[in-house]
């Protein structure tokens, strides 16, 4: 007898990239995400008039994990290691100290790993970082949005 888990078919992965932007740090800032299902794409950016990068990096990210509207396999591509590092390594210790660091200090941007970790929870994430500014076409888009989401912090 199969169960319905087995007759299921394996669910498409959710191609994620993300960057942000600063102008100055702190300074205005933007992040930017564009996300892949099949031959759906979605663009998402946004921006804070006064934020640091880490944050608009941190932003993007749960962001686009925010967007999806059921758990999926997700493939999220970030050039930020900080992000990748954060979320895959760094983020048990936090949590098993209370958010403090091994140099007993508060995590910095603790908000914003909380609610990363929460999104990511959701679905299946598979964390890859990619080199910025080297012509993967999808971290290209993410920094133009994010770009675009400083700029127009800045401006408004």
């Amino acid at each position: 007898m199969r169960t319905s888990h087995e007759d299921a078919a394996p669910q498409q992965a959710v191609r994620i990239h993300t960057d942000g932007a600063c102008a100055g740090n702190p300074g205005p800032g933007g992040w930017g995400a564009v996300l892949h299902y099949g031959d759906h794409t979605k663009e998402l950016y946004g921006g804070e008039t006064a934020t640091t990068n880490n944050r608009m990096e941190l932003t993007a990210a749960i962001m686009a994990l925010e967007a999806l509207t059921r758990p999926l396999p997700v493939h999220l591509h970030t050039d930020s290691t900080y992000v990748r590092n954060g979320i895959t390594s760094w983020i048990r210790g936090w949590k098993r100290s209370g958010w403090v660091t091994s140099a007993k200090r508060p995590v910095k941007n603790a908000d914003l790993w909380q609610r990363l970790d929460a999104a990511a929870t959701r679905h299946r994430v598979q964390w890859h970082w990619v080199r910025g500014h080297s012509g993967d076409t999808g971290n290209e888009r993410a920094d133009s949005l994010a770009c675009r989401g400083r700029d127009e912090a800045r401006s408004g």
